[in-house]
């Protein structure tokens, strides 16, 4: 299962990624979190202190120039394959597993700015994260959930098209639900036809009816332990309603596999 998540920034898609990450590999997969958000907070999310954040792919100047201008032109097919090994981290499970479950694999690969990094001229970091992207999303048989820029630049781009799904994350407001609206457009366009809506933080009320907004829809309610924790904790992870997060999680995953 490869999912994108996306949405308008501070809904909580980071959150919900971490969320997932950690559900499906207590459910027995490897799961491969790619952090394609400037913001950089998914292992945080995921309760890794700074000290053992991998480095951000765009900030490789080396790498950049050894794959991207190794024969004295750009190439824009480089070979990545033994990049994801090498720079990403393994992330602990911070719950226990399901009963009778060999927990699997949580691996952090952060990418960094896909429209400026490094500085000057994006081009050759740009192909280097595309690639690379590409080849974990497409080249193994793990899960892959990809934590997307906020709101739709990457999907202008192009690059959450190697995904089977979107998870579409919203929080009630019409500012929100439109970016949703929009999300739920590009996807498609890049023939995403199967993505789900999550509305985070929801407390009642109907979405507005707008084109293009996915049908499938899930309601998060706001968890007082996380409200609580976010004052002192970045992590998100074995909070007092981890058996309703986790009841939500396989949830929007059957969601995929129906």
């Amino acid at each position: 299962m490869k999912l994108a998540f996306a949405g308008k920034g501070g809904v909580g898609k980071t959150t919900i990624t971490s969320w997932m990450a950690d559900w499906l590999a207590r459910t027995g997969n490897n799961v491969w979190m790619i952090d394609a958000d400037t913001a950089l907070s998914l292992g945080q999310a995921s309760g890794l202190d700074c000290s053992s954040m991998p480095q951000p792919v765009s900030s490789r100047k080396d790498l950049i120039s050894e794959r991207i201008h190794a024969e004295g032109f750009l190439n824009l097919n480089p070979d990545v394959g033994d990049l994801p090994a090498e720079l990403s981290v393994e992330i602990p499970l911070f719950e226990e597993p399901f009963p009778g479950v060999k927990p699997g694999k949580k691996r952090l690969l952060v990418m960094g700015s896909l429209s400026n990094a490094g500085g000057g001229c994006a081009c050759d970091a740009n192909a280097l994260l595309k690639a690379l992207l590409a080849h974990v999303v497409m080249d193994n048989n793990d899960c892959v959930l990809v934590d997307l820029e906020a709101g739709v630049e990457h999907l202008g781009r192009g690059t959450a098209a190697y995904v089977d799904g979107m998870v579409v994350v919203s929080e009630p407001s019409m500012r929100s639900f439109k970016t949703a609206s929009e999300v739920g457009r590009m996807a498609g366009e890049l023939g995403l036809d199967k993505q789900v809506l999550v509305i985070n933080r929801y407390m009642g009320g109907s979405p507005p009816d707008l084109e293009f907004i996915p049908e499938r829809r899930f309601l998060i309610p706001p968890f007082q332990g996380l409200i609580e924790r976010q004052m002192t904790d970045g992590s998100v992870l074995n909070l007092p309603e981890s058996v309703e997060i986790d009841a939500m999680m396989e949830k929007i995953v059957q969601a995929f596999k129906d």
